[in-house]
């Protein structure tokens, strides 16, 4: 008996070795994967108004602006910020930018802003420190910017591709879906770690 427990144990034992070498990626790493399969991917920057479906609704493939990158490469994990923002929203309108004029929500666009996704993310509690410096950043943390003193940005932190200490981002500037070493270019204005 005292063999079949010893042999027992170290069957169990070497279950849970193997187990933990092969524990699944975490979903920083997922989101990270993601964004990269986006710059794969052929998108003509578009930011025209399109009426979406809802939800999971999106823009046709080969067209988008930065907010569909992260929103792209959230929703190959499973979650829908169309919906989140949208319902959120709903529930407080009032905490949401007023930039544009509108008195009530609006599924089609409301998740394709960068100050609604910001606001969205720091009522979520994803909302970090906005610094200088590079190891703040990680993979799977997202930034936001601001492009020409007036354009508000939004890219996913990446893994430097030339193994620098300064990470790089995953977005769209105007020429689609690209992996650059970009992160401090323009001014921060946000800093977030959306992990539901």
């Amino acid at each position: 008996m005292t063999d079949l427990f010893r042999c027992s144990f170290l069957l169990f034992a070497c279950v849970l070795a193997c187990q933990a070498q092969t524990a699944p990626p975490s979903f920083a790493e997922r989101l990270v994967q993601a964004a990269l399969e986006r710059v794969t991917q052929t998108v003509r920057y578009e930011p025209a108004y399109v009426v979406l479906d809802y939800p999971n609704g999106d823009v046709p493939a080969d067209t988008g602006v930065c907010t569909d990158e992260v929103i792209r490469s959230y929703r190959a994990l499973g979650i829908d910020l169309q919906k989140l923002v949208h319902e959120d929203m709903k529930r407080a309108f009032s905490a949401y930018p007023k930039a544009w004029g509108l008195k009530s929500t609006d599924k089609n666009i409301d998740h394709r802003r960068v100050p609604n996704l910001q606001t969205f993310f720091k009522r979520r509690g994803a909302s970090l420190p906005v610094t200088q410096q590079a190891a703040d950043y990680l993979p799977g943390d997202l930034i936001t910017c601001t492009v020409a003193g007036r354009l508000p940005h939004i890219g996913i932190v990446v893994p430097a591709a030339d193994g620098g200490g300064t990470p790089w981002i995953v977005h769209n500037i105007g020429q689609g879906p690209k992996q650059e070493n970009r992160l401090f270019e323009f001014p921060l204005t946000g800093h977030y770690r959306f992990h539901p």
